[in-house]
């Protein structure tokens, strides 16, 4: 486990190459290059190819795409600042970055891969805003000195004044520094309340991207991929019968899986649907 400032610990399996990308897979590219210490994208292409989403270019060009669907389809948007501290430089690239998508959709698994990697060229944190915010926004107090800052649930504390006025702080001195900002929420900048309307607009010129929920061959393949991550193999038939029997989204499941392979590395077992219903004291039924 890797450590980090406040107690928040990254665990060693959130890494970008246990990541199954699936419909997700330009945002993780994205993610990587803003990892690797904020390499722009190639110019003329968007990070999502072949989107009917709408690049966004200001707060009102990211509103009209929310109209035609932004919570469905990916909006990214490689920008530039303005005055002479961040003038030419790609926001979303070097500054700021904003992941959004429903529970379980790999948004703290992407940041916190971030920082894994970033943090191997710099000082890099992972900071869950559900578990810090009730600390207070002291929390965010110092965080400057780090390279690369990823704000989990940013909008746990969205349209609460003093937290907005930290956060307004920690931007500016970021874009100053040539740090990188990414931050997660539920919903695109555009969508959420800010009592800050200019903290709300700074975030809304960010690269957004919205991530999707896998469909039922690409959940069979990442928790393949969590698998062999882990060091075993998951066969067919074993990932089918664990999507029919439990709920279907990717937390879940690979909890549930990390549970089994601890029982079948103590008992020496690969990992059969009997055995699973063994584990979990099922009856020997046919599906």
């Amino acid at each position: 486990m890797q450590q980090l400032p406040l107690g928040v610990r990254i665990p060693d399996r959130a890494v970008f190459e246990s990541f199954f990308g699936g419909p997700n897979a330009q945002a993780v590219e994205y993610a990587m290059r803003v990892a690797a210490g904020g390499a722009a994208v190639p110019e003329g292409a968007a990070p999502w190819q072949g989107s009917t989403a709408a690049r966004a270019g200001s707060a009102a060009s990211t509103a009209a795409a929310a109209d035609v669907g932004l919570r469905q389809a990916p909006v990214s948007a490689p920008l530039t600042t303005t005055g002479a501290a961040g003038a030419g430089r790609e926001v979303g690239t070097q500054a700021v970055t904003w992941l959004c998508g429903p529970t379980s959709v790999g948004k703290t698994h992407l940041l916190q891969a971030i920082v894994a990697r970033a943090g191997k060229r710099g000082p890099a944190g992972y900071f869950p805003l559900t578990e810090l915010a009730p600390l207070g926004v002291g929390v965010l107090e110092g965080l400057t000195s780090l390279d690369c800052i990823c704000l989990d649930d940013l909008d746990q504390v969205v349209g609460q004044l003093d937290w907005e006025k930290a956060l307004f702080g920690l931007l500016r001195e970021i874009q100053e520094r040539d740090g990188s900002l990414i931050v997660s929420a539920k919903a695109p900048p555009a969508l959420l309340p800010w009592s800050l309307r200019d903290l709300g607009s700074r975030f809304t010129a960010a690269a957004i991207f919205q991530l999707h929920e896998l469909d039922e061959d690409d959940q069979q393949k990442a928790l393949q991929l969590h698998a062999h991550v882990r060091g075993f193999e998951l066969p067919d038939d074993t990932a089918r019968w664990l999507q029919r029997r439990f709920p279907r989204d990717m937390r879940t499941l690979y909890n549930l899986l990390d549970t089994l392979d601890e029982a079948a590395l103590v008992a020496q077992r690969r990992l059969t649907v009997p055995f699973i219903r063994s584990v979990l004291k099922e009856p020997d039924l046919k599906d």
